[in-house]
């Protein structure tokens, strides 16, 4: 169903008028995992923060104290092992998600509507220009328009390796070939340090680009639906 068209149309003597069109954009699956992961983001950021609390530096070369005074009213858990607690349940949510996540976009060839690829390359500056140089807006032609599909993408690389560099860092003996591919325990954690804040930058982005293309873009997110596209 995925792409189904609906129109309303309004008939004057011979002539039929499009009052109004929606595009079922988003699946009931894609739809599902984008809320699940962005509660599991949410609670697992903040988590994050209450275990960096604990031990606030990197390693003997980087400041042991206070690198970072983080506030505790930003942080979930109370406590290390409260927040480990938080962090190791969520883990397995975000992680179960995004398998489902790309199982389907794989499946089901969804995928095609959000993977950037090379022809997209022309199609990224002019968006840029257009979302923060108030440049003239491109011509959109597909429900994603090439700086949004390179932020997915992205997004996508990013969740793999916060997966990555989380085992490294949870299990660094029985994921030793991890660390030491990573140059070690304290450079996984710097890793999955600057992974958080790399997502943290998605997610602003994100949010920036669903204000500028409307409410109905917010909609489409619960309903499935989107009520008149510009493609």
């Amino acid at each position: 169903m995925n792409g189904a068209v609906v129109e309303i149309t309004r008939t004057a003597g011979d002539e039929t008028e499009v009052v109004s069109r929606a595009v079922y954009e988003h699946p009931l699956v894609v739809r599902v995992c984008h809320w699940v992961n962005a509660v599991s983001l949410f609670v697992m950021i903040g988590s994050g923060l209450q275990i960096f609390r604990a031990f606030p530096s990197f390693g003997a070369k980087i400041p042991q104290k206070d690198l970072l005074n983080w506030p505790k009213s930003f942080a979930i858990g109370g406590w290390l092992g409260g927040a480990l607690q938080w962090h190791l349940t969520f883990m397995w949510i975000y992680i179960a998600t995004g398998v489902i996540y790309l199982g389907y976009q794989i499946f089901s060839g969804n995928y095609r509507q959000v993977l950037f690829s090379r022809r997209d390359l022309p199609g990224v500056w002019p968006m840029v220009r257009h979302y923060f140089f108030f440049g003239p807006k491109p011509l959109l032609r597909e429900a994603y328009n090439p700086l949004q599909k390179q932020a997915y993408t992205s997004a996508l690389g990013l969740g793999v390796l916060s997966v990555v560099t989380g085992f490294a860092v949870w299990k660094p003996v029985q994921f030793s070939w991890l660390a030491w591919l990573m140059g070690g325990f304290h450079w996984a954690r710097l890793w999955h340090f600057l992974t958080m804040w790399a997502i943290l930058g998605f997610v602003f982005g994100h949010l920036i680009m669903v204000l500028l293309h409307g409410w109905s873009n917010f909609v489409s997110m619960l309903t499935g639906w989107k009520k008149d596209p510009e493609y």
